[in-house]
């Protein structure tokens, strides 16, 4: 694993980037600051490599941007309605980033934090360890937690993301790694006419917004259905309510088969390069983005604007707004508990 300089933040401390490879080629770097993936760079059925994943190039990027590109997302991820919440009787109040609610852990979230680094050998290829202790109290939470994410690239061209915390007070945790992915290879070029197919009956719909009304409903009949493999562009601009409210899509899928276990949730297929990518998780949850507040104001890897639907984001997760839904999957987290969740991404061709 090579370990190179990526920029100095504000207080004088360095962040860095760590590069993991296999033996068919695949590369993935990663930095410590937020725990992000910076470039994910896979073949084409022409064996050409290219990068299908959104970034900076240095950590000033990381500091300025507000899109969250392949951040470590935590403590909560998603949204959380007005930025409140009670958990064992106790009101508590978050700093809120997205209208009134808070967003992805808050502006000061996982995604804002240098993480503590560590290589690991692993048999299933190059894997490094980054943790991070957020503090009782940080961005409006309880508990000291203390989150670790392990990557590891292996043999077989799949990133697998495997998280896990630990907490000393009750609290709430939903982790998620918020990657944007184009498997084209190329960022100027739009995600519509990528297939995907997610193995979910139900989505929760959500409110103006965009926070979950509590409901439950079927897909069928709606653009939201992707249970067979279905074009991005296809129905998302239809004039569908939730269509409307998230400018496309931008809802969370409940997934089939909840077991705690991981299984095969989605799967992306781009028929211009080739390139497919299967989506394995234990999460209920998975919320599709496609980069709908991208306006090309943010410029990344190589000063490339990304632009409007430019890139998706497929991020395994619990429901939002859990903590203010007792119907929805618990998100609470008990001292002497371990929080763990488990998300893979496996890159191939067709």
């Amino acid at each position: 694993m090579v370990r190179n300089a990526f920029g100095r933040l504000p207080d004088g401390r360095e962040a860095h980037l760590y590069t993991l490879r296999n033996g068919n080629g695949m590369l993935v770097e990663t930095t410590d600051f937020g725990a992000s993936v910076v470039s994910i760079l896979v073949p084409d059925r022409d064996g050409k490599f290219d990068d299908v994943t959104f970034g900076y190039d240095s950590v000033d990027g990381y500091l300025k941007g507000s899109s969250f590109f392949g951040a470590m997302i935590g403590r909560f991820a998603n949204r959380i309605d007005r930025g409140r919440f009670t958990l064992d009787g106790v009101r508590y109040h978050l700093p809120v980033n997205d209208g009134a609610n808070t967003l992805h852990g808050g502006p000061a979230g996982f995604h804002t934090r240098l993480w503590t680094a560590e290589p690991m050998n692993a048999a299933e290829g190059e894997s490094l360890k980054l943790s991070y202790v957020s503090e009782d109290g940080e961005q409006g939470f309880p508990g000291t937690v203390t989150a670790n994410v392990v990557f590891t690239l292996t043999t077989d061209n799949a990133l697998a993301i495997r998280l896990s915390a630990t907490t000393d007070k009750l609290t709430v945790i939903n982790m998620t790694f918020h990657g944007y992915f184009n498997l084209t290879g190329n960022p100027e070029m739009s995600i519509l006419g990528e297939e995907l197919m997610i193995d979910a009956d139900h989505y929760t719909p959500v409110d103006s917004t965009q926070i979950p009304t509590g409901v439950i409903e079927n897909v069928a009949g709606t653009p939201m259905d992707f249970r067979i493999p279905t074009p991005i562009g296809l129905r998302i601009d239809e004039a569908h309510e939730q269509l409307k409210i998230c400018r496309g899509y931008d809802m969370n899928w409940v997934l089939n088969s909840q077991n705690n276990h991981v299984r095969k949730v989605a799967e992306l297929y781009d028929p211009t390069s080739g390139r497919s990518m299967t989506v394995f998780t234990d999460e209920p949850g998975m919320q599709f983005y496609t980069g709908n507040f991208l306006t090309g104001s943010e410029k990344g890897k190589g000063g490339v604007a990304y632009g409007y639907r430019s890139a998706l984001a497929l991020e395994t997760q619990h429901y939002p707004d859990s903590p203010n839904k007792p119907d929805f999957p618990s998100t609470s987290l008990l001292p002497g508990h371990t929080y763990r969740s488990t998300t893979i991404y496996k890159f191939s061709i067709r």
